[in-house]
């Protein structure tokens, strides 16, 4: 049994009839970066969330720090977020000079708490990034009413969760800005680097293009200082073909992880769902004791797995000025002492997932 954490290569399968002559005709186009494609899959990508523009570039992680820049973010300044995530949340936010606050995350969604927003606010606090984790949206009510109150910039990092909903909404569509990332492995993927800002504001969605290019909204004419941040064609076109089909792939995806629940829920922790979400299950994470020992037996058995995140970024080398110790977000560390994700993709098969379910309770004996 070859089983796959993203089993990419049966995707394409089941794409390939219409992505091979999409890049064949971009390629013998000739128009490579911007041009119609990029623009076709930025208002199919608008209309699909639900905002005004979608602006493409070269990778979710630039589109955090664009969003930042668009948002005035500047040295000194101090952005909210959670440190229960991937590091680019907030590298953008010290790659800017400016200072991440933590929050704690909620023990049952791993989300950022609202909860414990406000207490982190000062008068240097300038925007809030809450991370939509693993595909299942944050609490965005209570967040957008502590922002209008403290006239802050709320910045939705949606790289796992396009496609998932909060309230019946789209996430991307919550905040005034949100970043997604097309990373190969996520729910809606390139075949290559690329990302999207996304956003119902107006004067946001121009900065946003200006700072992408070089920060000129004419040839050789330089407003600010930008950056060089494209989406390819050759990205965009295949995006396009994807996006017909992400709803139907997150579907199967829920589909799954409700067997895997269901075999697993004696065991280990399983994912939560709020009842005001619809989770698109972007990773399949479960908590239990001993996960170092498990993910050893795990690979000896042939089963992939990772570890979303095995360290909270208060406690990496590269945050160790903000002088944050163990015990300064207990949520945090807990869930990333026990967390472990099982492979999850659109066609795992029930055979695969009774292998895989199977194992785990095999080690639980």
């Amino acid at each position: 049994m070859n089983i796959q954490m993203m089993d990419l290569k049966r995707q394409y399968a089941e794409i390939k009839d219409e992505v091979q002559p999409k890049v064949l005709e971009i390629l013998e186009g000739g128009w490579y970066v911007g041009g119609p494609e990029v623009k076709n899959f930025e208002e199919k990508a608008a209309e699909y969330v639900g905002v005004k523009h979608a602006i493409g570039c070269a990778n979710g992680t630039d589109a955090l720090q664009i969003s930042m820049m668009a948002a005035g973010i500047k040295a000194g300044d101090e952005v909210i977020t959670t440190p229960f995530t991937f590091i680019a949340t907030a590298e953008t936010i010290k790659i800017l000079g400016a200072v991440p606050v933590f929050v704690d995350v909620d023990k049952d969604t791993y989300n950022i708490d609202p909860a414990l927003i406000e207490a982190a606010i000062t008068d240097k606090t300038k925007a809030i990034i809450p991370v939509h984790l693993y595909g299942q949206a944050a609490d965005m009510d209570p967040i957008m009413q502590i922002a209008e109150k403290h006239n802050l910039v709320v910045i939705e990092d949606n790289a796992q969760g396009i496609g998932a909903k909060y309230k019946g909404k789209m996430l991307g569509s919550l905040g005034h800005m949100a970043t997604v990332s097309f990373y190969p492995a996520k729910n809606l993927g390139a075949a290559g680097d690329g990302g999207l800002i996304l956003t119902n504001d107006d004067e946001f969605a121009a900065q946003i293009r200006i700072i992408a290019n070089h920060g000129q909204n004419e040839r050789y004419k330089h407003q600010v200082v930008g950056v060089n941040s494209r989406l390819d064609a050759i990205q965009a076109g295949i995006l396009s073909i994807k996006l017909k089909r992400l709803d139907g792939w997150n579907n199967k995806r829920r589909v799954v992880a409700e067997k895997y629940k269901d075999k697993l829920k004696d065991v280990a922790l399983v994912p939560y769902e709020d009842k005001d979400n619809y989770h698109i299950y972007h990773q399949f994470s479960i908590q239990l004791e001993n996960r170092d020992e498990l993910q050893k037996f795990l690979f000896d058995n042939k089963i992939p797995n990772a570890i979303h995140y095995p360290i909270p970024l208060h406690l990496q080398v590269a945050f160790e000025n903000l002088g944050l110790g163990k015990g300064s977000f207990p949520i945090s560390e807990k869930i990333a002492e026990n967390i472990i994700s099982l492979p999850m993709h659109p066609d795992l098969s029930d055979e695969e997932i009774n292998f895989i379910t199977d194992k785990v309770k095999e080690f639980y004996k």
